[in-house]
């Protein structure tokens, strides 16, 4: 069962704080959490991040952090989804945790006619070969942290200051490409909806 907690904009460092207390705190028997939320604009960088991929930051900061993967971009009208889950306890390997994620993306964007696919050895979901969501996650104490980033309504350009999720020359899109009318409050229900079928059975 997830708790589901919208959270509005938040800073990106806060709340990374506050996932690895809450991750640290909790025990077998505390409710696993999703958290939605909007960060202002900044950069992230994996576990694994390289300095090569780092190209033009301009006045945007730039933040290590814990997750998996390479560099990326957070900013106003994309939605986090930060999944805080004990896999060890649902028998979910990181993997399955992934490729469900995954899934559940695909099918949330089949809401909004928009058909997406995912791509062998790169995480994530694209569409036309463009990626339009990011996942990236920690695993302490045998339970997640970190998650999910969908561009909904955004500002693209910062990702051009950066080679996305390390990989050069990789195009971003958004769900405002292909369905003008966009709202991101629209789509936090949506995605609510979605954690709520493939999760709290």
């Amino acid at each position: 069962m997830f708790i589901i907690r919208k959270l509005g904009m938040q800073p990106y460092e806060a709340i990374w704080e506050e996932m690895k207390r809450f991750t640290m705190a909790r025990d077998a028997n505390t409710p696993d959490e999703l958290w939605l939320l909007e960060h202002p604009s900044v950069y992230t960088q994996g576990q694994a991040g390289r300095k090569e991929h780092i190209l033009n930051l301009g006045d945007i900061p730039i933040i290590q952090s814990d997750r998996g993967g390479q560099i990326t971009y957070h900013g106003p009208g994309q939605l986090v989804a930060y999944v805080l889950m004990d896999i060890q306890r649902h028998n979910l390997g990181i993997r399955t945790l992934v490729t469900t994620l995954e899934q559940l993306l695909i099918k949330l964007l089949q809401k909004y006619e928009i058909s997406a696919e995912i791509h062998c050895g790169a995480p994530g979901v694209y569409v036309h070969e463009k990626k339009i969501a990011s996942i990236g996650l920690r695993v302490k104490k045998g339970c997640t942290y970190h998650g999910i980033a969908l561009n909904v309504n955004m500002d693209l350009h910062p990702f051009y200051g950066i080679n996305p999720c390390g990989y050069e020359a990789l195009e971003m899109t958004q769900m405002k490409d292909y369905c003008p009318q966009i709202q991101i409050d629209h789509v936090i229900e949506t995605c609510t909806q979605q954690f709520m079928n493939y999760f709290n059975k």
